[in-house]
């Protein structure tokens, strides 16, 4: 019976030709959940945007924020120990590490395998501090935006390292980029109103040390069995480079620590700065580690660019140093250079 109710139904619908001339429309099935707000993919991808632009502006706050709390503490609130901050920071990137590593597993735990690759991260840790303590006490004398106007000549001493170093020539047109590097700092200095000799010496230290690093660990944590990625290489370094402070601290600095803990238990909001400036200076690891996973290495030149102008507009609103029209300028025409070099830079190696 069911069977010849249909054979009726298709006889009267296929013996009517205006029916079977019109357009029958298709109508789609009910779309699922994910048909009809987008798909994984697209909410997936919007969240990793989301959580890329998070780690970006962590990192611009973190390194901003560091800057202008060591210079808070070295200049203004009469905190003078710069190498002793310099060690602070290391203990509490080397515990913060620790954590990181061994509680929270952000990243696998990666072993020191041999004497020998301990003693490269040794040496690393040494010029680490060396880098690190000069620019903690060029804040004591240098406004943070001439510090980071100087701190932009990194790839000129870059450069220059890796030749002097590994023999490695670049092309003519990075060397050409270097020019407006080193013009634009050149004119920065001499109408910089704040400008101090040894803190400018002692800046050109730190942009040097900082580069010579860069150029060492390329050198010396070269095989696959020695390379550690950022965040455990800090945790091995944070504690070599405290263990390398503290007598220098002592010598230099006299008995700092009593100093700081009588301050500290006089003035607690004096500790709050301390305790906050340690994490701080451990989240810019963190937060250049994860931007440099989550980017390019291309995005994160960019990136490291325009921190520098940011930190120094911001340094200006808060500390209100003066500023003059070629002091801008000179720094302007350095940040181009860098620009400059990172072009130059990336097309030579895409000629190779």
């Amino acid at each position: 019976m069911a069977e010849g109710h249909a054979q009726t139904w298709t006889t009267r619908r296929g013996s009517n030709p205006k029916l079977e001339s019109q357009t029958i429309v298709d109508i789609p099935p009910t779309p699922t959940g994910e048909g009809k707000y987008g798909s994984a993919s697209v909410f997936g991808a919007s969240s990793q945007d989301l959580v890329t632009a998070f780690f970006i502006v962590s990192w611009y706050l973190s390194n901003i924020g560091v800057l202008i709390l060591n210079k808070y503490l070295l200049s203004f609130y009469g905190f003078r120990y710069p190498i002793f901050l310099t060690m602070l920071h290391m203990c509490a990137c080397a515990i913060y590490s620790l954590l990181a590593i061994h509680g929270l597993s952000l990243v696998p735990l990666q072993l020191i395998v041999s004497r020998r690759q301990f003693l490269k991260i040794l040496a690393l840790s040494a010029i680490f501090c060396f880098s690190v303590v000069c620019g903690n006490t060029s804040l004591r004398y240098l406004p943070v935006s001439f510090n980071q106007a100087i701190g932009a000549t990194t790839p000129f001493f870059t450069a220059v390292f890796a030749f002097l170093i590994t023999c490695k020539r670049e092309t003519a047109g990075v060397y050409l980029a270097l020019l407006p590097v080193v013009l634009g700092i050149v004119l920065a200095s001499n109408s910089e109103p704040l400008f101090h000799l040894f803190g400018f010496i002692v800046c050109l230290g730190s942009t040097a040390g900082r580069a010579l690093k860069s150029v060492v660990q390329g050198i010396l944590l070269t095989s696959e069995a020695e390379r550690l990625n950022s965040m455990n290489l800090l945790m091995y370094m944070a504690p070599m480079a405290a263990v390398l402070l503290l007598p220098v601290s002592l010598a230099v600095e006299g008995n700092v620590a009593a100093v700081t803990i009588e301050k500290v238990t006089g003035e607690p909001f004096l500790l709050l700065l301390l305790l906050g400036n340690m994490t701080v200076a451990y989240l810019v690891n963190l937060t250049n580690f994860l931007v440099t996973k989550h980017t390019s290495a291309l995005t994160l030149q960019v990136l490291g660019n325009a921190k520098a102008a940011v930190a120094a507009v911001v340094s200006v609103l808060i500390f209100r140093n003066p500023v003059t029209v070629m002091g801008i300028t000179g720094f302007a025409i350095t940040i181009m250079g860098v620009v400059l070099y990172s072009e130059a830079k990336k097309r030579s190696r895409s000629q190779y």
